[in-house]
């Protein structure tokens, strides 16, 4: 069922609903099968299809593997973690993603930020409408980024909303979209050391459904230019916002810098309403995810 749903101030949609959650794993294939022939370009068009599915549950084993592999407690509310929506709605991102019309090629896309707000608690053993669309691509440095939002509703109720983007590295002008100097960056107070498995990839991919081969294992990694398989953007995320809490309301925004290697350690670090995580010996740290929490709007 297709319906035409133009929001103000925003480009046409064709609004797509949905009897049922995209089969995860032919997405993915059909998406690497057509990756190959596509050239992207910051320029290009975008399809303008937004994906509606509704009567959405959490399937309560695979949400309890997601909060092992991440480490989220039991907050004994039954309400499901801030991250966990992402999740939900990361099939829709795929068929879209995955899509002859999306001009980005979905084998090697790197998640380079999140942005989350959770507007009220989300009750685990609740029922919600999902919808995702991809509102555009902007030019970077190394190549093209995809801004893909999600949104979950409560009834009539938005509760939980989020924009990530995606980067399809490629040749691009030297000295283009080059970014600012950053200022002198003081390191936050470690917390704690994390000795993260070679395996982690397979088991986050196994929990979360995101079975990108730049996280599965080495070989497959290699074939995007990384020396081995990375962890997930989305598990380091998790993992430290795990760590560091999130009120019921609150907004949390995180930016992957660099990719964590796998098998490797990492130390949490935090301090107040912000996070990072890095790695490497003392005087030569790498920061591989910087974060805040703040209250929605903040």
């Amino acid at each position: 069922m297709t319906t035409q749903d133009a929001r103000p101030g925003e480009r046409d949609t064709s609004t797509v609903r949905l009897r049922s959650a995209p089969a995860l794993t032919p997405r993915l294939l059909l998406g690497a099968l057509r990756s190959p022939a596509k050239k992207p370009h910051p320029g290009a068009a975008v399809p303008p299809t937004r994906l509606v599915l509704p009567g959405v549950r959490a399937d309560a084993d695979r949400l309890a593997a997601y909060e092992r592999v991440c480490g989220f407690p039991d907050d004994g509310r039954g309400t499901l973690p801030i991250t966990y929506p992402h999740v939900l709605g990361f099939p829709l991102a795929m068929r879209l993603m995955g899509a002859r019309a999306f001009p980005l090629p979905l084998l090697g896309l790197v998640h380079t930020s999140v942005t989350i707000t959770r507007y009220a608690p989300v009750p685990a053993a609740g029922t919600y409408e999902l919808a995702v669309r991809v509102a555009g691509l902007a030019p970077h440095r190394r190549g093209t980024e995809a801004t893909v939002v999600t949104e979950l509703r409560d009834g009539a109720d938005l509760v939980w909303t989020s924009e990530s983007s995606y980067l399809a590295r490629h040749r691009t002008e030297p000295g283009t979209h080059e970014p600012r100097p950053a200022a002198a960056r003081v390191p936050l107070p470690a917390v704690a050391d994390w000795r993260l498995g070679g395996d982690l990839g397979r088991r986050y991919g196994a929990a979360s459904g995101d079975r990108n081969p730049i996280h599965l294992h080495p070989l497959t990694a290699r074939l995007f230019g990384f020396p081995r398989a990375i962890a997930h953007g989305m598990w380091t995320a998790a993992r430290c916002l795990a760590e560091h809490g999130t009120p019921p309301e609150t907004s949390v925004h995180a930016e992957f810098r660099a990719p964590v290697l796998l098998p490797g350690t990492v130390t949490y670090a935090a301090a107040e309403g912000a996070f990072e995580l890095r790695g490497g010996k003392p005087g030569e740290e790498r920061v591989h995810v910087t974060g805040s929490v703040a209250p929605p709007g903040g």
